[in-house]
Protein backbone atom coordinates (compact mmCIF):
# COMPACT_ATOMS: atom_id res chain seq x y z
CA UNK A 1 0.00 0.00 0.00
CA UNK A 2 1.45 3.34 -0.80
CA UNK A 3 1.83 5.51 2.00
CA UNK A 4 0.25 8.62 2.21
CA UNK A 5 1.75 12.45 3.51
CA UNK A 6 -0.52 14.94 4.57
CA UNK A 7 -0.78 17.89 6.72
CA UNK A 8 -2.56 17.00 10.71
CA UNK A 9 -6.26 17.56 10.82
CA UNK A 10 -7.22 21.07 10.36
CA UNK A 11 -3.97 22.62 9.08
CA UNK A 12 -5.11 21.85 5.31
CA UNK A 13 -8.79 21.20 4.69
CA UNK A 14 -10.25 20.63 1.43
CA UNK A 15 -13.75 21.60 1.82
CA UNK A 16 -16.10 21.30 -1.36
CA UNK A 17 -19.17 22.15 -2.34
CA UNK A 18 -21.95 19.98 -3.00
CA UNK A 19 -25.24 20.25 -5.77
CA UNK A 20 -27.69 18.25 -6.54
CA UNK A 21 -29.35 18.71 -9.76
CA UNK A 22 -32.98 17.20 -10.46
CA UNK A 23 -32.29 14.01 -8.06
CA UNK A 24 -35.13 11.83 -7.83
CA UNK A 25 -34.59 8.39 -5.61
CA UNK A 26 -37.27 5.33 -6.16
CA UNK A 27 -37.25 2.38 -4.60
CA UNK A 28 -39.04 -0.68 -6.22
CA UNK A 29 -41.34 0.86 -8.51
CA UNK A 30 -43.68 2.87 -6.80
CA UNK A 31 -42.18 4.65 -3.55
CA UNK A 32 -40.27 8.05 -4.37
CA UNK A 33 -38.13 9.25 -1.35
CA UNK A 34 -36.66 12.06 -2.98
CA UNK A 35 -38.46 13.79 -6.14
CA UNK A 36 -36.58 15.80 -8.35
CA UNK A 37 -34.39 18.03 -6.15
CA UNK A 38 -31.93 20.62 -6.43
CA UNK A 39 -30.12 22.30 -4.03
CA UNK A 40 -26.87 23.95 -3.58
CA UNK A 41 -24.29 24.04 -0.63
CA UNK A 42 -21.25 26.43 -0.89
CA UNK A 43 -18.01 25.10 0.36
CA UNK A 44 -17.39 25.54 4.37
CA UNK A 45 -20.83 25.97 5.07
CA UNK A 46 -22.71 23.90 7.72
CA UNK A 47 -26.25 23.08 5.82
CA UNK A 48 -29.31 21.47 8.14
CA UNK A 49 -31.58 18.95 6.49
CA UNK A 50 -34.32 19.18 8.66
CA UNK A 51 -38.10 17.58 8.02
CA UNK A 52 -40.42 14.30 9.66
CA UNK A 53 -39.90 11.03 9.57
CA UNK A 54 -40.00 9.79 6.17
CA UNK A 55 -39.66 13.09 4.06
CA UNK A 56 -36.63 12.31 2.26
CA UNK A 57 -34.02 13.92 4.17
CA UNK A 58 -31.82 10.63 5.58
CA UNK A 59 -32.07 9.29 1.73
CA UNK A 60 -30.83 12.96 -0.09
CA UNK A 61 -27.49 12.34 2.81
CA UNK A 62 -26.95 8.91 1.94
CA UNK A 63 -26.76 9.77 -1.84
CA UNK A 64 -24.31 12.10 -1.07
CA UNK A 65 -22.24 9.37 1.15
CA UNK A 66 -22.50 7.16 -2.31
CA UNK A 67 -24.40 4.79 0.13
CA UNK A 68 -27.87 4.77 -2.17
CA UNK A 69 -27.69 5.96 -5.32
CA UNK A 70 -29.92 7.88 -7.57
CA UNK A 71 -32.59 6.88 -9.66
CA UNK A 72 -32.17 10.12 -11.80
CA UNK A 73 -30.30 13.23 -11.99
CA UNK A 74 -26.97 14.24 -10.53
CA UNK A 75 -24.37 14.35 -7.69
CA UNK A 76 -21.79 17.02 -7.71
CA UNK A 77 -19.00 17.36 -5.19
CA UNK A 78 -16.27 20.13 -6.01
CA UNK A 79 -17.48 20.64 -8.87
CA UNK A 80 -16.92 17.14 -10.09
CA UNK A 81 -19.70 14.99 -11.19
CA UNK A 82 -19.91 12.03 -8.43
CA UNK A 83 -23.14 10.22 -9.70
CA UNK A 84 -22.04 7.33 -10.15
CA UNK A 85 -18.92 6.52 -7.81
CA UNK A 86 -19.29 4.64 -5.36
CA UNK A 87 -18.83 5.07 -1.48
CA UNK A 88 -15.46 4.36 -1.19
CA UNK A 89 -14.07 6.40 -4.00
CA UNK A 90 -16.09 9.54 -2.38
CA UNK A 91 -13.95 11.42 -0.39
CA UNK A 92 -16.82 12.02 2.29
CA UNK A 93 -17.00 10.84 6.38
CA UNK A 94 -20.22 10.14 7.86
CA UNK A 95 -21.04 10.64 11.67
CA UNK A 96 -23.73 8.11 12.51
CA UNK A 97 -26.47 8.47 15.38
CA UNK A 98 -25.30 5.23 17.01
CA UNK A 99 -21.72 6.47 16.94
CA UNK A 100 -20.66 2.87 15.10
CA UNK A 101 -17.33 2.50 17.53
CA UNK A 102 -15.58 -0.98 18.02
CA UNK A 103 -16.48 -1.87 21.55
CA UNK A 104 -12.67 -4.27 21.89
CA UNK A 105 -10.82 -0.81 20.66
CA UNK A 106 -9.45 1.96 22.68
CA UNK A 107 -10.37 5.42 22.27
CA UNK A 108 -7.03 6.02 19.65
CA UNK A 109 -7.48 3.18 18.08
CA UNK A 110 -11.31 3.70 16.55
CA UNK A 111 -9.61 7.12 15.70
CA UNK A 112 -6.79 5.24 13.73
CA UNK A 113 -9.29 2.55 12.15
CA UNK A 114 -9.69 4.55 8.97
CA UNK A 115 -6.71 5.68 8.24
CA UNK A 116 -4.78 2.22 8.10
CA UNK A 117 -6.87 1.67 4.76
CA UNK A 118 -6.19 5.16 4.02
CA UNK A 119 -2.12 4.43 2.77
CA UNK A 120 -1.19 6.29 5.86
CA UNK A 121 2.33 4.76 7.44
CA UNK A 122 2.27 3.54 11.65
CA UNK A 123 3.73 6.85 12.68
CA UNK A 124 1.46 9.10 11.00
CA UNK A 125 -1.46 6.97 11.48
CA UNK A 126 -0.74 7.57 15.44
CA UNK A 127 0.42 11.37 15.02
CA UNK A 128 -3.05 12.74 12.99
CA UNK A 129 -5.27 10.15 15.24
CA UNK A 130 -3.63 12.36 18.51
CA UNK A 131 -4.49 15.96 16.65
CA UNK A 132 -7.71 14.31 16.14
CA UNK A 133 -8.40 13.86 19.76
CA UNK A 134 -6.99 16.98 20.25
CA UNK A 135 -9.40 18.75 18.12
CA UNK A 136 -12.01 17.61 20.10
CA UNK A 137 -11.24 18.41 23.30
CA UNK A 138 -10.22 14.23 23.93
CA UNK A 139 -6.42 14.39 23.75
CA UNK A 140 -6.34 12.29 27.23
CA UNK A 141 -8.54 9.56 26.45
CA UNK A 142 -6.64 7.53 23.76
CA UNK A 143 -6.23 4.51 26.01
CA UNK A 144 -9.79 4.21 27.09
CA UNK A 145 -12.49 2.45 25.72
CA UNK A 146 -15.23 3.65 24.15
CA UNK A 147 -17.54 1.98 27.25
CA UNK A 148 -15.37 4.06 29.91
CA UNK A 149 -17.11 7.48 28.17
CA UNK A 150 -19.95 9.00 28.71
CA UNK A 151 -22.43 9.51 24.95
CA UNK A 152 -20.99 12.91 24.49
CA UNK A 153 -17.57 11.77 24.72
CA UNK A 154 -18.40 8.84 22.55
CA UNK A 155 -19.64 10.57 19.91
CA UNK A 156 -16.97 13.21 20.26
CA UNK A 157 -14.65 10.01 19.41
CA UNK A 158 -17.08 9.36 16.14
CA UNK A 159 -16.33 12.76 15.02
CA UNK A 160 -12.56 13.02 15.65
CA UNK A 161 -12.42 9.65 13.95
CA UNK A 162 -13.70 11.45 10.61
CA UNK A 163 -12.18 14.33 10.71
CA UNK A 164 -8.83 12.76 10.84
CA UNK A 165 -9.28 11.55 7.03
CA UNK A 166 -9.90 15.85 5.69
CA UNK A 167 -13.16 14.41 3.89
CA UNK A 168 -14.36 17.11 1.37
CA UNK A 169 -17.28 16.58 2.85
CA UNK A 170 -18.28 15.82 6.48
CA UNK A 171 -22.01 14.13 6.83
CA UNK A 172 -24.03 13.85 10.32
CA UNK A 173 -27.11 11.65 10.32
CA UNK A 174 -29.25 12.33 13.32
CA UNK A 175 -25.88 12.86 15.57
CA UNK A 176 -27.63 14.00 19.17
CA UNK A 177 -30.51 11.68 19.03
CA UNK A 178 -29.09 9.18 21.67
CA UNK A 179 -27.93 12.25 24.51
CA UNK A 180 -30.28 13.68 27.10
CA UNK A 181 -31.01 17.43 26.30
CA UNK A 182 -28.46 19.35 28.29
CA UNK A 183 -25.45 17.19 26.30
CA UNK A 184 -27.24 17.89 23.28
CA UNK A 185 -27.04 21.36 23.44
CA UNK A 186 -22.81 21.12 24.76
CA UNK A 187 -22.31 18.72 22.20
CA UNK A 188 -24.22 20.42 19.36
CA UNK A 189 -22.05 23.72 20.18
CA UNK A 190 -19.11 21.79 19.82
CA UNK A 191 -19.61 20.49 16.65
CA UNK A 192 -20.68 23.53 15.10
CA UNK A 193 -17.42 25.45 16.56
CA UNK A 194 -15.37 22.59 15.23
CA UNK A 195 -17.00 22.86 11.70
CA UNK A 196 -16.10 27.18 11.47
CA UNK A 197 -12.90 26.76 13.04
CA UNK A 198 -11.38 24.20 9.95
CA UNK A 199 -14.00 25.72 7.47
CA UNK A 200 -15.49 22.45 7.30
CA UNK A 201 -18.61 21.65 4.57
CA UNK A 202 -21.22 19.99 6.73
CA UNK A 203 -24.39 18.74 5.72
CA UNK A 204 -26.84 17.46 8.76
CA UNK A 205 -29.52 15.81 9.06
CA UNK A 206 -31.67 16.00 12.17
CA UNK A 207 -35.31 16.22 12.82
CA UNK A 208 -34.92 18.45 15.79
CA UNK A 209 -35.98 21.97 15.24
CA UNK A 210 -34.34 23.93 18.00
CA UNK A 211 -30.81 21.97 17.04
CA UNK A 212 -31.07 22.96 13.33
CA UNK A 213 -31.61 26.62 14.27
CA UNK A 214 -28.76 26.22 16.38
CA UNK A 215 -25.82 25.27 14.13
CA UNK A 216 -27.42 25.65 10.65
CA UNK A 217 -25.85 28.24 8.24
CA UNK A 218 -28.38 27.31 6.42
CA UNK A 219 -31.68 24.52 6.79
CA UNK A 220 -33.41 22.97 3.84
CA UNK A 221 -36.77 21.87 5.19
CA UNK A 222 -37.99 18.93 3.05
CA UNK A 223 -41.69 17.37 3.31
CA UNK A 224 -43.05 14.76 1.35
CA UNK A 225 -40.00 14.34 -0.70
CA UNK A 226 -39.50 17.48 -1.89
CA UNK A 227 -37.48 20.63 -0.30
CA UNK A 228 -40.46 22.80 1.10
CA UNK A 229 -38.57 25.86 1.54
CA UNK A 230 -34.13 26.86 1.72
CA UNK A 231 -33.20 29.49 3.77
CA UNK A 232 -31.56 30.95 6.67
CA UNK A 233 -32.57 30.03 10.06
CA UNK A 234 -33.74 33.54 11.14
CA UNK A 235 -35.95 33.53 7.72
CA UNK A 236 -37.43 30.50 8.19
CA UNK A 237 -38.18 31.48 11.51
CA UNK A 238 -39.36 34.65 10.65
CA UNK A 239 -40.86 34.46 7.28
CA UNK A 240 -41.82 30.97 6.36
CA UNK A 241 -43.28 30.17 2.95
CA UNK A 242 -46.06 28.17 4.31
CA UNK A 243 -48.15 26.66 6.75
CA UNK A 244 -45.85 23.11 6.78
CA UNK A 245 -42.30 25.09 7.32
CA UNK A 246 -44.73 27.37 9.82
CA UNK A 247 -45.30 24.68 11.76
CA UNK A 248 -42.33 22.73 11.77
CA UNK A 249 -39.53 25.54 12.45
CA UNK A 250 -40.43 26.50 15.93
CA UNK A 251 -44.61 25.48 16.26
CA UNK A 252 -47.25 28.31 15.24
CA UNK A 253 -50.72 28.75 14.87
CA UNK A 254 -51.80 28.72 11.68
CA UNK A 255 -55.29 30.88 11.66
CA UNK A 256 -57.68 31.41 9.13
CA UNK A 257 -57.92 35.67 8.07
CA UNK A 258 -59.12 38.03 5.62
CA UNK A 259 -57.13 40.40 3.86
CA UNK A 260 -59.11 43.20 3.85
CA UNK A 261 -57.13 46.06 2.01
CA UNK A 262 -53.38 46.79 0.61
CA UNK A 263 -51.92 49.87 1.08
CA UNK A 264 -47.65 50.41 0.33
CA UNK A 265 -47.50 46.53 1.17
CA UNK A 266 -49.22 46.46 4.13
CA UNK A 267 -52.16 44.37 4.66
CA UNK A 268 -55.47 45.25 6.92
CA UNK A 269 -56.20 41.91 8.46
CA UNK A 270 -59.20 40.78 10.12
CA UNK A 271 -59.67 37.59 12.46
CA UNK A 272 -62.94 37.90 13.41
CA UNK A 273 -63.82 40.96 15.53
CA UNK A 274 -59.89 41.57 15.62
CA UNK A 275 -58.29 44.03 13.08
CA UNK A 276 -54.23 44.28 12.39
CA UNK A 277 -51.70 45.49 9.87
CA UNK A 278 -49.26 43.89 8.92
CA UNK A 279 -46.72 43.13 6.10
CA UNK A 280 -48.83 41.92 2.90
CA UNK A 281 -45.73 39.42 1.35
CA UNK A 282 -47.00 40.20 -2.28
CA UNK A 283 -50.67 39.14 -1.49
CA UNK A 284 -53.78 40.32 -2.61
CA UNK A 285 -57.08 40.98 -0.86
CA UNK A 286 -58.99 38.10 -0.07
CA UNK A 287 -58.88 34.57 2.39
CA UNK A 288 -55.82 33.64 3.47
CA UNK A 289 -53.49 32.28 6.64
CA UNK A 290 -52.03 33.58 9.06
CA UNK A 291 -48.89 31.89 11.29
CA UNK A 292 -48.51 32.98 14.93
CA UNK A 293 -45.98 31.27 17.43
CA UNK A 294 -47.30 31.40 20.52
CA UNK A 295 -44.76 33.87 22.04
CA UNK A 296 -46.36 36.23 20.17
CA UNK A 297 -49.87 36.02 21.59
CA UNK A 298 -50.81 38.51 24.16
CA UNK A 299 -53.70 37.98 26.85
CA UNK A 300 -55.84 41.25 27.58
CA UNK A 301 -58.96 41.76 29.65
CA UNK A 302 -61.82 40.10 28.09
CA UNK A 303 -63.73 43.68 27.63
CA UNK A 304 -60.87 44.79 25.50
CA UNK A 305 -62.64 46.49 22.56
CA UNK A 306 -59.96 45.37 19.16
CA UNK A 307 -59.11 41.39 20.45
CA UNK A 308 -60.51 38.12 19.67
CA UNK A 309 -62.80 36.92 22.47
CA UNK A 310 -61.35 33.77 24.19
CA UNK A 311 -61.51 31.51 26.87
CA UNK A 312 -58.60 29.74 28.73
CA UNK A 313 -59.08 25.61 29.23
CA UNK A 314 -56.04 24.46 29.79
CA UNK A 315 -52.80 26.03 31.81
CA UNK A 316 -49.91 24.26 32.07
CA UNK A 317 -46.52 25.21 34.17
CA UNK A 318 -43.36 24.34 32.77
CA UNK A 319 -40.38 26.25 34.53
CA UNK A 320 -39.77 29.41 32.86
CA UNK A 321 -43.06 29.57 31.14
CA UNK A 322 -46.65 28.84 30.88
CA UNK A 323 -48.38 27.21 28.13
CA UNK A 324 -52.00 27.93 27.82
CA UNK A 325 -54.84 26.62 25.44
CA UNK A 326 -57.34 28.97 24.41
CA UNK A 327 -60.70 28.32 23.54
CA UNK A 328 -62.02 31.39 20.37
CA UNK A 329 -64.56 30.90 17.57
CA UNK A 330 -60.79 30.77 15.18
CA UNK A 331 -60.31 27.67 16.86
CA UNK A 332 -57.92 26.87 19.86
CA UNK A 333 -55.22 28.76 20.04
CA UNK A 334 -51.83 27.45 21.75
CA UNK A 335 -50.15 30.47 23.56
CA UNK A 336 -46.97 30.84 26.03
CA UNK A 337 -46.25 33.71 28.62
CA UNK A 338 -43.40 34.21 30.24
CA UNK A 339 -45.01 35.26 33.19
CA UNK A 340 -44.94 32.19 35.77
CA UNK A 341 -46.64 34.25 38.20
CA UNK A 342 -49.60 35.85 36.28
CA UNK A 343 -52.58 35.26 37.70
CA UNK A 344 -54.29 32.81 35.15
CA UNK A 345 -57.06 31.12 35.70
CA UNK A 346 -59.05 27.86 34.02
CA UNK A 347 -62.26 29.13 32.38
CA UNK A 348 -60.85 32.45 32.24
CA UNK A 349 -62.27 35.07 29.57
CA UNK A 350 -59.53 36.97 27.91
CA UNK A 351 -59.02 39.43 25.07
CA UNK A 352 -56.98 37.77 22.59
CA UNK A 353 -54.45 39.73 20.25
CA UNK A 354 -51.07 39.44 18.37
CA UNK A 355 -47.82 41.35 19.19
CA UNK A 356 -47.44 43.91 16.26
CA UNK A 357 -44.11 42.31 15.05
CA UNK A 358 -43.75 38.13 14.15
CA UNK A 359 -47.34 37.05 12.86
CA UNK A 360 -46.72 36.34 9.40
CA UNK A 361 -49.51 36.10 6.28
CA UNK A 362 -49.32 32.80 4.39
CA UNK A 363 -50.99 31.76 1.21
CA UNK A 364 -51.37 27.70 2.29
Amino acid sequence: MVERQKSEPGTDQQAASVEFRGVTKIYGKTVTAVDDISLQIATGTLVTLLGPSGCGKTTTLRMIAGLEMTTSGSVWIGGVDVTKLPATDRDVSMVFQSYALFPHMSVLENVSYGLKFSGFNKVDTKKRALAGLDLVGLADYGSRLPSELSGGQQQRVAVARALVLEPQVLLFDEPLSNLDAKLRRQVREEIREIQQNLGLTVVYVTHDQEEALAVSDRIIVMNNATIAQDGTPRDLYEKPANRFVADFIGEANNLVCRITAIKDDTAEVKLGPYTIKLPARGMKEGAAYLAVRPNKIVLGPASATNAIPGKIVRITYVGNHLELTLSTDLGDIFAISGNVDAPFRPDEAVGVTFAAKGPVLLRD
